[in-house]
């Protein structure tokens, strides 16, 4: 089953994990919207900035640490998502917190190891 996935953090640079897992998730088949500081292209992907409005967005899977991820919390919620991947580094208690009581899945995991074992 191909999952809609938001890449939140998204960059340009394809040094970045978060431009690798947009490109990885896309060469599986799902479905990518990307947001991140710096508008661009990871392949033809956009990445948007700001808060845009998108929606059945199955899987967020987060590349922020967790300081710049407080002015994302409401909008990440909003979207209503089956569940948040905290990669590492962006593992953010509060937040966590907040999408459980939610009914949102939490994972603390990386999105390029899930896909690359077929876990994701």
């Amino acid at each position: 089953m191909h999952k809609k996935t938001l890449v939140v953090g998204a960059s340009p640079n394809p040094d970045r994990y978060s431009y690798r897992a947009v490109e990885m998730l896309s060469g599986f088949g799902h479905p990518v919207e990307a947001i991140g500081l710096r508008s661009g292209f990871i392949g033809d992907i956009p990445i948007q900035k700001g808060q845009p409005l998108l929606s059945e967005i199955h899987t967020v899977t987060i590349y922020l640490s967790p300081e710049n991820q407080i002015n994302v919390y409401d909008y990440i919620l909003n979207l209503q998502p089956k569940r948040i991947i905290f990669n590492p580094g962006t593992e953010n208690g509060e937040f966590m917190q907040m999408a459980g009581q939610k009914n949102i899945e939490v994972e603390v995991a990386c999105t390029l190891v899930l896909l690359s074992t077929n876990q994701f």
